[in-house]
């Protein structure tokens, strides 16, 4: 038994999401969606588990947060206290009101900084990496649909899609 992929072609994204839904109803399962720009709850629609991106950029914000906390404290109690405009400077809970700016910016920076590295790496978005849209029309106007099933599932699910408003359908 072979398999093959289909692609469909929309020139909306609300019909595209409703094909989905419906493939899904019947228990085909959608590959994947290219479009131009980003469609809110294909994700859930197409079958996309949750991922721990979220749980990352925790990491980062709160590596950023310590890394600043443990700057400010050697800078500013442990190695040169300084008195500046009355401060005490012989404990660092004593400064945290001061301090709380440059911890939120820290913060910020490091999460930033982290989830951009990790998103280049996790889609591998690297000088010299090849393309993976199968359709450059994606990046500009169209929306694709990538669908693989068995050889004997064809004909059913091209019906399905030509009834769901594509305009264009092709085997790979």
């Amino acid at each position: 038994m072979s398999t093959v992929a289909i692609h469909a072609i929309y020139d909306d994204e609300e019909p595209l999401m409703a094909t989905a839904a419906t493939l899904k109803s019947q228990g085909i399962r959608v590959k994947d969606v290219f479009s131009p720009f980003p469609i809110h709850g294909i994700d859930g629609v197409i079958g996309v588990p949750r991922t721990w991106i979220a749980i990352t950029a925790f990491i980062y914000g709160i590596t950023g947060a310590s890394l600043a906390t443990l700057m400010m404290w050697y800078m500013m109690i442990h190695d040169w206290p300084t008195d500046i405009g009355g401060k005490p400077s012989f404990a660092y809970y004593m400064n945290v009101p001061a301090f709380i700016p440059i911890t939120f910016e820290s913060t910020v920076l490091c999460a930033a900084h982290g989830m951009a590295i990790t998103y280049y790496l996790r889609c591998w978005l690297v000088p010299g990496a090849k393309a993976k849209n199968p359709d450059s029309r994606t990046t500009d106007d169209k929306f694709l649909m990538v669908i693989e099933t068995k050889e004997e599932h064809k004909s059913k699910i091209e019906t399905l899609l030509k009834n769901g408003g594509a305009s264009e359908i092709s085997f790979k």
